[in-house]
């Protein structure tokens, strides 16, 4: 597996995406576990998820609790792995999703989560929306403090504008270690988000990087150039969309999400798959 930096520390250039395992749709837990486990296998060493991650009000923390006991039962070593966890993005229980900014909030929220993970110091914690209710820099003031009091390791934000990159790295005195925004073929409106952590050596975590659960297995139909450098390549769509994305810029560190050991395992060989130069400006122009 090929290794990218995340902070001071390298991780697998391809990561896996939890919440699959825990919202609807979601598979038993024995599944769900030999999922996080064949991850491991394959070298993955950067799991993502959220306390978000889980379906009814009372179950919040689900999936950040489901890759903790899988870590526990892996019978190796998982001390390289991290595990980047968010909050500011809640759940009620009626399908919706709602934000909550406010920094006691988003303290309270991680040191839940540091314990749901079994960890001291949670390895990346990513605030995961932002509330407008809530001036931006208030948020991102919480994570300064969890990171000065150890409650975290890494500070990171998710679903961020250039502005708020910006404003974000200023209040974390340099810190910022990561960016996750929505980024596929499919929507591709983060591209500049994506450059910009490139030019600043922020690394950039595309989620739904294959188009979403939803839509993932309309890649091929509906990006019919994806599927026809996968065919020259003899590989998935899946493979090159990841190997696409990987080509942009050394930065970037998909998470697909994953609820079958099958489909983590072709995700994680896309780091072995090599576009030509005319392939990826063909695909970055598709």
């Amino acid at each position: 597996m090929q290794q990218r930096t995340l902070g001071e520390r390298k991780v697998s250039a391809i990561g896996l995406g939890g919440m699959p395992m825990s919202i609807e749709g979601r598979p038993d837990q024995a599944r769900s576990i030999a999922t996080i486990h064949a991850a491991l296998d394959a070298g993955v060493t950067l799991i993502d998820t959220a306390d978000a991650y889980h379906l009814s009000a009372g179950e919040v923390g689900h999936n950040e609790e489901l890759i903790a006991r899988a870590l526990r039962e892996y019978g190796a070593d998982t001390s390289d792995v991290i595990v980047a966890t968010k909050g500011g993005h809640l759940r009620p229980g009626d399908g919706t999703w709602t934000q909550n900014g406010d920094p006691a909030y988003l303290k309270e929220a991680a040191k839940a989560s540091a314990k749901r993970l079994g960890v001291e110091a949670i390895g990346l914690y990513q605030f995961h929306r932002p509330d407008t209710r809530v001036p931006y820099a208030d948020s991102i003031g919480a994570l300064v403090e969890l990171l000065d009091e150890g409650v975290i390791a890494r500070a990171g934000i998710s679903n961020a504008d250039v502005g708020q990159i910006d404003l974000a790295d200023e209040i974390l005195g340099g810190r910022l270690v990561s960016v996750q925004n929505q980024f596929s073929p499919r929507f591709r409106s983060s591209l500049g988000e994506l450059e910009h952590c490139a030019r600043r050596g922020i690394a950039f975590l595309p989620w739904s990087p294959l188009g979403g659960i939803a839509s993932s297995a309309e890649l091929a139909n509906r990006h019919q150039s994806f599927a026809r450098v996968a065919a020259d390549h003899g590989v998935s769509v899946y493979q090159v969309t990841l190997a696409w994305e990987l080509a942009l810029a050394p930065v970037v560190i998909p998470i697909p999400g994953a609820s079958r050991p099958e489909s983590i395992r072709d995700s994680a060989g896309a780091t072995e798959v090599s576009l030509t130069p005319e392939e990826i400006a063909a695909l970055s122009q598709a």
